[in-house]
């Protein structure tokens, strides 16, 4: 979708981004590799998770990808956590939240907006079929447990459209910026604002 580069673009503009995926990724190369370890064996390698033998095992099974995320969330949770006091304490009132499964997850209950970074499906398996190791059926497979992007698009409050390039995706997120500096100083859009 470009979600990795729309945050980069917020960062840009001066808004701290509390990276999900990134964090995760921190979690496997150590703190949560021995607990994936007991809970999954085989799938660490040189003290890291390897996360193809890690999607092989969680990915069709429901069961062993709620073990999985009872170990990892509550450490990702934590760090976002951290992460917002610390922009509290520094005065920050705008942050990002980078979050891949936020309705899958509950997690838009937990923001005052949710700004939805998508891209026609086109380009969306373009880009995802450049990725290493990623095949159509695999594709398939983690689509079918993501929201629709339809229903994603209608429970959002923003939408950046990253398939027309990075000049517009840019323009857009500096949109969605004065929006809500203009909503009452508060970080939420004003009622029924859209920024397609």
């Amino acid at each position: 979708m470009g979600k990795s580069t729309t945050a980069a673009m917020f960062r840009a503009e001066g808004v701290p981004v509390h990276d999900s995926d990134a964090t995760v990724h921190e979690l496997y190369n150590g703190p949560a590799a021995a607990a994936i370890e007991a809970a999954f064996p085989g799938v660490v390698v040189n003290g890291e998770v390897d996360r193809r033998r890690l999607g092989a095992l969680v990915l069709e099974d429901d069961a062993a990808l709620r073990r999985l995320e009872t170990i990892v969330h509550p450490l990702v949770f934590a760090s976002r956590d951290a992460f917002l006091a610390k922009a509290r304490r520094s005065g920050v009132r705008l942050v990002v939240l980078d979050v891949p499964l936020l309705f899958e997850t509950g997690g838009e209950k937990n923001v005052d907006a949710v700004v939805l970074v998508s891209a026609p499906e086109s380009v969306q398996k373009a880009r995802v079929g450049r990725r290493r190791g990623m095949t159509p059926e695999w594709l398939a497979v983690i689509l079918a447990k993501q929201t629709p992007d339809a229903e994603k698009r209608a429970r959002s409050h923003f939408i950046i459209d990253t398939g027309h390039g990075l000049e517009i995706a840019r323009r857009q997120v500096r949109g969605v910026l004065r929006a809500l500096a203009g909503a009452s100083g508060h970080a939420r859009p004003p009622e029924g604002y859209r920024l397609d």
